[in-house]
């Protein structure tokens, strides 16, 4: 194949692609291209070779980045040469072999039932001001384990009242709804209770005519169809401004639920996945209704709470050698023995 300086092989390859990726995707591998030709220069893609990726990942932790930073870096490069391959443009992936560093597993942070009942208190508080129903958000985050995006580009339709199921669809633009796109394109269907389901009644019952959206307020809805037709509203937008200053009122509710740690909303569909393990769910069925396109994403709340994995050895040991320990200890010195 014909050599192509870095910087076009990038360039062609995002104009290939164009939307079949999420932005946010798009952005990772540009930034990654972009930070290799900063190390390497901006060679052919003909030279481009084995050393060049471990000189970048070098690079990456000689700047402070951890593991799993340098990791997502080398596969968005990876993913990018791939196509390449894949498109006629190159013979081999130059980087294939290159390995990830390892990243050790982060820990699964979930709420603890006292925790989600504080949250719920203080959300009833935090709805008067932006005119969010906070209360109920974080109800379905914790009833569905759906995701944040998931929540915010929900619409009326997506409720079956009569069935007790919350359907996660992508959305096409309309002059009442934006484009919104799943992530990993998985349509699902999630129960809901039947508290949540009074909850979702009452609330649609205050909304105005011809408001689709569930958790958009009034004021914010009409600011964003402004915005949609100057023409200032993005596809990324759609997963990131939805509501304004998300985080800030996140982080006012946790303090007056009285939560000091670090904790994200995200980790509300961590305790939901959790719960599900908790009460017999299986992996698989976890997997599904999570909408996991990995089964190690899965797999990683099963070695978290599923198995019992440290109860069980705890256990263990207490019929084995715990039993002995605990006589041992117990039992007098040689030396009080001898006195």
């Amino acid at each position: 194949p014909p050599p192509m300086r870095l910087s076009d092989f990038l360039e062609d390859s995002l104009t290939r692609t164009g939307g079949q990726i999420r932005e946010s995707t798009k952005a990772e591998q540009q930034a990654a291209m972009m930070q290799f030709i900063e190390v390497v220069g901006d060679i052919h893609t003909n030279d481009v070779c084995f050393k060049h990726g471990e000189q970048l990942r070098q690079v990456c932790f000689d700047r402070g980045n951890s593991p799993a930073t340098v990791s997502k870096k080398l596969r968005s490069l990876k993913r990018l040469f791939q196509l390449g391959v894949d498109r006629g443009q190159l013979d081999v992936n130059p980087i294939r072999r290159v390995a990830l560093p390892r990243a050790p597993q982060k820990k699964i942070e979930t709420f603890t039932v006292d925790e989600c009942e504080r949250l719920i208190r203080a959300a009833r508080e935090a709805t008067k001001p932006d005119g969010v129903q906070w209360d109920l958000l974080i109800g379905m985050a914790m009833v569905t384990g759906a995701r944040r995006a998931e929540l915010l580009n929900a619409v009326w339709s997506d409720v079956d009242f009569e069935s007790l199921t919350f359907n996660i669809e992508p959305k096409v633009d309309t002059t009442e709804t934006w484009r919104w796109e799943i992530k990993d394109a998985e349509r699902r269907s999630l129960p809901l209770t039947d508290e949540i389901v009074g909850r979702l009644s009452d609330h649609q019952a205050e909304q105005p005519t011809g408001l689709p959206y569930i958790f958009v307020p009034p004021a914010r809805y009409e600011h964003i169809q402004r915005l949609r037709g100057k023409g200032q509203w993005s596809f990324s937008d759609a997963r990131l401004k939805v509501l304004n200053n998300f985080n800030g009122a996140w982080r006012r509710i946790l303090t007056a639920a009285g939560i000091g740690r670090e904790i994200r909303f995200h980790d509300l569909r961590s305790t939901a996945l959790s719960s599900w393990f908790a009460n017999g769910l299986t992996e698989f069925e976890i997997m599904r209704l999570a909408g996991h396109s990995s089964f190690s994403t899965t797999h990683q709340f099963y070695l978290s709470v599923g198995d019992g994995l440290i109860d069980r050895a705890r256990a263990a040991v207490g019929k084995g050698l715990g039993s002995n320990l605990a006589r041992t200890w117990r039992a007098p010195l040689i030396s009080e023995k001898r006195a």
